[in-house]
């Protein structure tokens, strides 16, 4: 059955997962979404009813004005052949709860403690649902959306200060500091909440009177066009000479020969020599 079942997948996803599941095929992995009260019958279905007895992996995903999406992503590797399942499920920002795994999927405990520190799903019946990548200590869960950076109030945003202005005993002016979205006041989120002063006032910026500004002069077409442009008889090229008679430029060909004379060729055995026989 399990062969054939999910052979029969995306098209008889309602038969094996009931009336409220949806399904669809994409890049060779099997997508079945169910509703939140059917999670744990999914996830049965998938390990007896298909076959899939190897768990991959658990997680979610923040979805702004969905909720979470939980994946719980296992495969079947009868008879050589690999066959991939994404079973999915969505559970609301203001209720994220899911019965735990681990009755189906042994390997599921580990992945659902990572998911409840990092979005806090709490997953009920959990035998021991606690932090495993973050301290006790830590407040907030960082994979979520609206989470705010942490690093940005505790270290100065890039390009906060010009160089010098953190040299001690600097005293010239300041620029303005920046502050990028999505980064919170220092005074009210964070290890110095409440700490710091307030931040002065930015005094308002007066506007410019019209004639505050300097008046640009005109440039006109005349002034440009009387500049003086270098001649390419006397720069360019200094070799190069018109010729009188043809009113054409002479080419190097043309320049007078500046190379030394040839020396006379010696005269041969048959030339006449002076004071020998005629």
């Amino acid at each position: 059955m399990t062969s054939d079942a999910y052979e029969g997948l995306p098209d008889a996803v309602t038969e094996i997962f009931g009336a409220d599941a949806t399904a669809e095929r994409a890049y060779d992995l099997l997508t079945v979404d169910v509703p939140a009260a059917s999670w744990l019958t999914a996830l049965k279905t998938a390990r007896d009813g298909l076959g899939c007895t190897y768990f991959d992996w658990l997680s979610a995903v923040d979805e702004p004005g969905t909720g979470f999406r939980v994946s719980a992503h296992v495969a079947s590797v009868e008879r050589g052949a690999v066959r991939r399942l994404l079973v999915r499920t969505t559970v609301p920002h203001a209720a994220a709860v899911l019965p735990t795994a681990l009755g189906v999927y042994a390997g599921a405990g580990w992945h659902e403690r990572e998911t409840y520190e990092m979005f806090g799903i709490t997953f009920t019946d959990h035998p021991n649902l606690v932090h495993l990548l973050l301290p006790e200590t830590f407040e907030g869960h960082p994979l979520r959306k609206d989470f705010v950076l942490a690093a940005r109030v505790a270290k100065a945003w890039p390009g906060a200060k010009e160089p010098g202005e953190s040299a001690p005993g600097h005293t010239g002016p300041k620029r303005r500091q920046m502050l990028p979205p999505g980064v919170p006041d220092p005074n009210d989120w964070g290890p110095l909440k409440g700490q710091l002063p307030p931040a002065p006032a930015r005094p308002a910026r007066a506007p410019r009177a019209a004639g505050d500004r300097p008046v640009r002069r005109a440039r006109s077409v005349t002034e440009g066009s009387t500049s003086q442009q270098p001649s390419p008889t006397t720069t360019d090229a200094p070799w190069r000479k018109t010729a009188p008679e043809s009113g054409r430029d002479a080419g190097p060909e043309s320049a007078p020969d500046q190379t030394a004379p040839a020396p006379e060729a010696e005269p041969g055995p048959d030339s006449e020599r002076p004071g020998g026989d005629a």
